[in-house]
């Protein structure tokens, strides 16, 4: 059993509601979802672009999928993931757009947001000494040798390549998209997603996620709001 602490919106929010419809998959539910009518993309076709992201569930990593440390229970984990949300405050990202990682498609900021940054940073820090140490096939899997020394360096002692530096906030909406048909994705992220991108987006709760077993899709465990107080100025 793995688990993983990200950023999604709550379960009612209409970004969640409209990409889980785009990914075919809703972590609160732990259900699949019809893909939306009014894509110009086949439902066989919306299944093989978005299936490496739907078994995540919409989300934004923070801290990445981990299993519990030796002396760590899930109670304990569960516990420290309640405290911390509420001690931490909701903030806003100014401006989220559609962009590219490499061959996939996410929503991103459209610009680098240090209260982001440092945010992500913090839920690194706090959760790792609930983390067990990588094992072997897991470094594998990242495949270390296409990775930079800072990033291969991240991983080992954080567990993930990604992480502050490296961290670069993003919400995936499709696996690697490639082919005659990459313009018509393109398209159709952009059309669908459209209604969101351009605006504000509240960072304003975490999703506590699980794997119940290697391979399976990721549910919610739990979700809480940030509910910590805004700070007082002095």
């Amino acid at each position: 059993m793995r688990y993983a602490i990200y950023f999604t919106p709550p379960a009612d929010d209409p970004l969640t509601v409209a990409a889980s419809r785009w990914l075919g998959y809703d972590a609160f539910s732990g259900e699949e979802r019809p893909y939306p009518e009014n894509i110009a993309l086949p439902a066989g076709r919306m299944s093989a672009v978005t299936a490496a992201a739907a078994r995540y569930g919409f989300h934004a990593t923070m801290k990445a999928p981990f299993r519990l440390a030796e002396n760590i229970s899930p109670s304990a984990l569960e516990a420290t993931f309640d405290v911390f949300c509420r001690n931490r405050r909701l903030f806003t990202i100014p401006e989220i757009t559609l962009g590219q990682l490499g061959k996939f498609y996410a929503l991103i900021p459209a610009a680098e947001y240090d209260e982001l940054q440092a945010f992500a940073a913090d839920v690194v820090e706090h959760f790792e000494p609930m983390r067990a140490p990588l094992l072997n096939d897991e470094i594998a899997r990242r495949k270390p040798e296409t990775l930079t020394e800072a990033q291969r360096d991240n991983m080992i002692r954080w567990g993930y390549p990604y992480v502050f530096d490296e961290f670069r906030f993003h919400m995936t909406l499709t696996g690697p998209v490639t082919g005659t048909d990459a313009h018509v994705i393109e398209t159709a992220v952009q059309d669908y997603f459209g209604p969101f991108t351009g605006k504000p987006l509240a960072i304003g709760g975490l999703g506590l996620f699980v794997e119940e077993r290697r391979g399976a899709p990721f549910t919610i465990k739990r979700w809480q709001p940030l509910s910590g107080a805004e700070e007082q100025e002095t």
